[in-house]
């Protein structure tokens, strides 16, 4: 069931993937467009990435120490953009995933009252059957102490 259902999931994540690009664009081409959201939302963390990645790089060709250029403001906004629109694409599937989980669990917790109750029926059942065959034993050691009583008829 679990190889069955992976394939599924894979087409589900590439299908919210497709889905998601349109909207991460449209948001990525208003960024370009606004001076404030390139300066406050798309700048900062390009930057940031830009300063991480080559750090990064530096340190494993073994330079320590170099100083780092920041990028010019086109293609930081270009980064920038890219990373939002990136972001988008990765909340978008990360909402649909825990939406999905969340629908699961809730199936999963109706299924098991549904279990619950069946068995608490059964209890019941069980219960009510075990009375009834308790009656039905003392009524019957009650006829046959009636039918010892009866005296036996001499031929």
């Amino acid at each position: 069931m679990v190889v069955g259902a992976f394939p599924i999931a894979k087409l589900l994540y590439l299908g919210v993937r497709q889905m998601s690009k349109p909207v991460a664009n449209r948001i990525k081409a208003g960024a370009r467009r606004s001076e404030f959201f390139k300066s406050y939302i798309c700048l900062p963390p390009a930057q940031i990435y830009h300063w991480v990645e080559m750090r990064t790089k530096m340190r494993i060709m073994g330079f320590r120490g170099s100083t780092i250029k920041p990028l010019n403001e086109e293609m930081a906004a270009e980064l920038g953009a890219e990373l939002l629109g990136e972001a988008i694409i990765f909340l978008i599937g990360t909402g649909c995933m825990v939406l999905e989980y969340s629908r699961q669990a809730a199936n999963s917790r109706r299924k098991e009252e549904e279990l619950n109750e069946t068995i608490t029926s059964l209890q019941t059942q069980l219960a009510e059957l075990s009375l009834t065959t308790e009656t039905m034993d003392a009524r019957l050691r009650e006829f046959n102490r009636l039918l010892v009583s009866f005296p036996t008829p001499n031929k």
